[in-house]
């Protein structure tokens, strides 16, 4: 076995040891984040990021957020955001950044009226740092990692590297998962979100990050796998992931890890050799199967309600009214505030006020697009535009980062279902700007007769 796996295989073990003490001792969880946080910024600063150490923590921050804020280990509400910032802020300092980031630096702007506007439009008795915080966080935290990674050089192993930092904090969470509802056929009741298989939080979120998962060990086997041992290790997780992923009951996660999956082999197929697009043809099949092998054990774990869930229909098989789990309200809402302020928007955090005196349902966005659009209109309109094409343009100029595309659907997908609630979108978008190095071998020279 070589050492890399072996490495790899402890590292597994070792998470697998944390999820199941944090479950012991949930308190353990808020020592964890403090040794986080604390150990990122020093090994920050003790390697000064010369081999953008800032990337490998802060995927590994963003992959244990979900776990954190599930057993109350978090210290500040927004501490993964608050903690990548950070950690990329500190890395600039060290290695720089773009000087043709300067879009990023624009859409920070962007965000700044809005912001002044709601000082001042926010009800009186409306805690307005907290209110502020909670809506742009997402958003600032994304302008900072995106000037961080626009066209920042990193070898193609770097790459694979953060995918591994990605990886290891979700075995946690799958362990605490199976020791928080060890028979998922004990709880399914109805078609619902169902929090007894998110681990009593939100399954939005939980969705988000197993989706995430899913990927992450289907790239792992791709492209970290090269014994048989390592390739059956990352299967085995990838069809775990998928299952605790389904019985959620919440479809964001799942369909966003298959459309970053199909974007992924869509690539790989065009930018293969001839030789090698039967191999992808096959695992496209494989996938396949696979993925109807997990979704059957899925619906005989739930009694046939994943596939009532899936066809939106509730527990006694009757249509339900609404498509998005009455997400629409919210985006009509949000819709119609940017149509009466379309120049600088409500102001941030007013939107949900606005909807409470409107229709008198007290709920926080789920769509960051329409969030944008009611809260800085027409600023909030060139800022999506901004985000959406800046990374496809450099994926058409530079097509090394073979995941840009998937990285992208991430951060499309998961705003449009859950906000920006979690660092994950945020910096999962920004690494779609990286420019990846891939070596490729010289070829010898004929020697001169």
């Amino acid at each position: 076995m070589r050492k890399e796996e072996l490495s790899y295989i402890y590292q597994i073990l070792f998470h697998a040891l944390i999820g199941l003490l944090i479950f012991i001792l949930p308190s353990i969880s808020k020592l964890y984040t403090v040794i986080i946080f604390i150990f990122g910024i020093y090994y920050i600063i003790k390697t000064k990021n010369r081999n953008n150490e800032a990337l490998i923590l802060s995927a590994y921050v963003v992959s244990m957020e979900v776990l954190l804020r599930m057993t109350d280990g978090m210290i500040l509400n927004e501490f993964g955001k608050y903690s990548i910032s950070i950690y990329f802020f500190l890395g600039m300092i060290y290695s720089g950044f773009s000087k043709n980031a300067f879009v990023y630096w624009f859409f920070l702007l962007l965000l700044i009226p809005s912001v002044v506007l709601s000082t001042f439009s926010l009800n009186f008795d409306t805690n307005i740092r907290k209110a502020i915080a909670f809506n742009i966080s997402g958003p600032v935290c994304l302008g900072i990692c995106s000037i961080y990674c626009y066209q920042r050089k990193i070898s193609f192993h770097r790459l694979k590297e953060i995918i591994i930092s990605f990886s290891l904090p979700l075995v946690s969470m799958l362990v605490y998962l199976f020791l928080y509802t060890p028979s998922v056929k004990d709880v399914i009741t109805g078609t619902q979100s169902n929090f007894e298989t998110s681990g009593g939080f939100g399954p939005n979120q939980v969705s988000t990050i197993l989706g995430l998962g899913i990927f992450v060990f289907f790239v792992q086997l791709l492209l970290n796998s090269k014994s048989m041992l390592m390739q059956i290790i990352n299967i085995g997780f990838v069809l775990v992931f998928a299952f605790r992923g389904i019985v959620t009951f919440s479809r964001g996660g799942v369909i966003t890890s298959i459309g970053m999956i199909f974007l992924l082999l869509i690539v790989l197929y065009f930018q293969a050799s001839s030789n090698i697009k039967p191999k992808i043809g096959l695992i496209v099949l494989l996938s396949l199967l696979a993925g109807m092998g997990v979704w059957a054990y899925s619906s005989i774990q739930t009694h046939g309600m994943i596939n009532k869930r899936y066809a939106n229909e509730d527990a006694l098989g009757r249509k339900k009214s609404t498509q998005l789990s009455g997400r629409e309200i919210l985006i009509e809402t949000e819709w119609e505030m940017f149509l009466d302020n379309p120049i600088l928007g409500v102001g941030v955090g007013k939107n949900k006020e606005l909807r409470k005196e409107q229709t008198g349902i007290d709920l926080a966005t789920h769509n960051e697009i329409t969030r944008m659009l009611a809260e800085h209109g027409s600023l909030g309109a060139v800022s999506l535009l901004i985000l959406f094409f800046t990374p496809l343009l450099l994926f058409i100029n530079d097509r090394r980062n073979i995941l840009a595309l998937s990285f992208l659907t991430f951060w499309l997908l998961t705003i449009n279902h859950a906000a920006m609630r979690i660092a994950a979108p945020a910096f999962v978008y920004a690494l779609a700007l990286l420019s990846v190095q891939v070596k490729i071998p010289e070829k010898t020279e004929k020697a001169s007769d």
